[in-house]
């Protein structure tokens, strides 16, 4: 869509392969490309630290830590 112009841009800070960048996206002038700096504010970062804390309480309380990525392929 971005290659056929069905959309006017897109600003993208994760890549699927990371930390390699499709060269079809760094080829496009109407794609920005940052290197996953999206989460780099204060805010962010406390939110992340925040959320580490409460996931260690809750394992360490004996419970499912809300945020623990569960592997569907295993």
């Amino acid at each position: 869509m971005l290659k056929a112009n069905q959309i006017a841009g897109a600003g993208l800070d994760v890549f699927e392969h990371e930390p390699a960048v499709s060269p079809m996206l760094v080829a496009l002038e109407n794609v920005v490309l940052l290197p996953h700096m999206g989460s780099a504010t204060i805010e962010g970062r406390i939110d992340m630290g925040e959320k580490v804390l409460i996931n260690i309480k809750t394992f360490a309380d004996g419970h499912k830590p809300p945020d623990r990525v569960i592997d569907t392929l295993l």
